[in-house]
């Protein structure tokens, strides 16, 4: 808690707001998504969604793994605990709504479902796109695969599966993705073996957006280090989350943002 609390105070020193963007990629999605604060039909969906997880008092046995497949962590929790808990927050999930509404990306891999409340603001911000939300405890995966039904959500596919062993055995089978929200180990090992496993499916267009930055020393390592990457071109953090772009035209940046 003291190295967060410390990365955030070093955070709030440094970051800015649009008025200090000179980039007008940057601007216009400062500008356009992040600040938006009109109100949008969907939020009510992503607030019942949200509400109808915090009234369940059943539980279920809650999974973790750590590498090659290995349970490390099996507990048994209630459901609405784990939306509090584990799941992203209301203003994230509009962050995320808007995001994917503002980029309109037709292929979506989301890494770490949880109960799904991040999947569901990926899923209503393009409808027409196609998602592939990865989780691999089977309980809270099918308990998000519920909800989904129970709000007609039918653009996303819900795949339980250790990450690692998933990308291992289907490395050929990787297709181009347009957005990737990474959500399920993080550690810098099993978040900078994912960066360079999917390396290969970005366009030029791609949107990469990856959870808690900083959240430890080790993570606060591995975003240093995609920053650096020659592939990377555009990089924004908002403490929580780190963004990444690829746009071969844009001068190679890095943008400290209060959002």
């Amino acid at each position: 808690m003291f190295f967060q609390i410390k990365a955030y105070l070093k955070f709030l020193w440094h970051s800015k707001n649009e008025h200090a963007v000179h980039s007008p990629f940057v601007f216009s999605l400062l500008t356009k998504c992040f600040y938006d604060k009109k109100t949008k039909a969907d939020y009510a969906i992503l607030d019942q969604y949200r509400k109808t997880l915090l009234e369940k008092k059943n539980t279920v046995e809650v999974t973790d793994f750590g590498a090659g497949s290995k349970v490390f962590k099996s507990n048994i929790r209630p459901i609405n605990q784990i939306a509090k808990t584990a799941g992203i927050s209301r203003k994230r999930a509009q962050l995320l709504y808007r995001i994917t509404n503002y980029f309109q990306p037709v292929t979506i891999l989301e890494i770490g479902t949880s109960l799904g409340l991040a999947t569901a603001a990926l899923a209503l911000g393009n409808e027409n796109a196609s998602i592939i939300t990865l989780e691999g405890c089977p309980n809270t995966a099918n308990q998000c695969q519920l909800q989904l039904q129970k709000f007609n959500i039918n653009n996303v596919k819900n795949i339980v599966s250790e990450f690692s062993e998933y990308f291992k055995t289907h490395n050929s089978q990787l297709i181009t993705q347009d957005l990737i929200y990474f959500d399920g180990n993080h550690s810098k090992k099993a978040t900078l073996d994912y960066f360079e496993i999917l390396l290969p499916t970005i366009n030029n267009d791609s949107v990469w957006i990856f959870d808690d930055i900083h959240w430890s020393a080790d993570m606060e390592e591995a975003w240093e280090t995609i920053k650096k990457h020659p592939k990377v071109s555009v990089t924004i953090d908002t403490f929580q989350w780190g963004f990444v772009f690829f746009r071969r035209e844009q001068p190679k940046e890095h943008f400290i943002i209060r959002n």
